[in-house]
């Protein structure tokens, strides 16, 4: 955590996506960061995106994105544009030596954000994506429960979700509909993080091979608006994930082991901002009276998850800027395994529910 002494790292905002209105607060509440600079392809735009976020007249105000790459009091760039936009900015800024905050979806697929990744290892820049649920203080303690093998056993299925009910403008008008755009729709949107989800009970271990369930939503162009798929590994886990932006808010963590079960309400977005809640059950059975029954945990955190988030990156920022550390490469590998699940459950849909395998991927 920063000290007094610490100089925070100078954090610019490369576009003026609603999702930026949240992680600006989020830096400001991180005691490591602050707002150096905001970038839009309009001046105009990123001055009135600057007052409406109550910017400091201290920072800097970019009328295009070639702009706040150049800018030397930028340490590192918190991309939020459109997913297909993400290839060539995430490349220029690590080419730029900025180190990179970078909303989720990370790519159109893992090709595009291979070629990040090299960007990012050929100039030593942090890469990050924007899964704020992975940094809140519960996440840990969901950690230590589904590995603990006399308290949860062997994991045997899990089943994540998010989903939310959206509106007629939303689904003609919103990027995240648009296949120019943010074209992983739902997928990439909301499925992102049920299949981080997955991944994380699985000590991030790729599935052998993922399958798209009957009845995905497509938009007339094509974008996927709602969709479940399967996951099962090699020993017989399993996992099964929903996204929809057709169905009421879920955000949904049941996984089961050999000895215990494991169940989240708001794995996505805590119903709290100062604590979360998750419930255990130990070796349960149908008794007389009930054996054992759910035990709930609170898990407090002084800042929000998205600053939780904020302050882990630019605490790595930090060692590799004063320390001459190396960048930590666990937050590129799952992002680029997330990646993998969502194109498998995407050329899964494409070809009519096909098993996928991801052998050698």
């Amino acid at each position: 955590m920063a000290t007094v002494t610490d100089t925070p790292i100078r954090i610019g905002v490369m576009g003026c996506a609603e999702i930026a209105r949240t992680v600006s607060r989020a830096i400001d509440l991180a005691p490591n960061a602050t707002i150096a600079a905001v970038a839009s392809r309009s001046l105009e735009k990123a001055k009135t995106f600057a007052t409406a976020n109550g910017y400091k007249q201290s920072v800097k105000i970019h009328g295009s994105y070639e702009s706040i790459l150049e800018d030397p009091e930028v340490d590192a760039l918190y991309i939020p544009l459109p997913t297909s936009l993400h290839v060539e900015w995430a490349v220029r800024a690590a080419e730029s030596g900025k180190h990179i905050l970078l909303e989720k979806p990370v790519a159109m697929n893992v090709a595009e954000f291979d070629k990040i990744v090299a960007a990012c290892e050929k100039n030593g820049v942090q890469m990050m994506d924007g899964t704020m649920w992975a940094h809140h203080p519960r996440t840990a303690k969901l950690k230590e429960f589904l590995f603990d093998s006399d308290r949860f056993g062997q994991l045997k299925n899990i089943h994540s979700c998010f989903s939310l009910a959206v509106d007629e403008d939303f689904l003609k008008n919103d990027i995240r509909v648009k296949p120019n755009l943010d074209g992983l729709g739902a997928l990439g949107d909301l499925g992102w993080y049920a299949i981080r989800a997955a991944l994380f009970a699985n000590n991030f271990e790729l599935p052998k091979i993922v399958a798209a369930s009957p009845g995905t939503v497509l938009n007339e162009a094509g974008v996927i608006l709602s969709c479940g798929a399967s996951l099962s590994w090699e020993d017989g886990r399993t996992a099964s994930i929903y996204c929809s932006f057709l169905a009421n808010v879920g955000m949904e963590i049941t996984a089961v082991g050999t000895n215990g079960t494991l169940c989240v309400q708001d794995f996505v977005i805590p119903f709290e901002e100062t604590h979360a809640t998750f419930t255990t059950c130990l070796k349960s059975g149908f008794n007389d009276p009930w054996v054992s029954r759910p035990t709930e945990h609170s898990v407090k955190t002084e800042i929000p998850q998205e600053a939780c988030m904020v302050r882990e990156f630019a605490r790595l920022v930090g060692e590799i800027k004063n320390k001459g550390a190396e960048p930590d490469g666990f937050w590129p590998n799952i992002s680029r395994k997330t990646q993998l699940v969502v194109d498998a459950i995407k050329e899964s849909v494409e070809k009519n529910c096909q098993q996928i395998s991801l052998s050698g991927r």
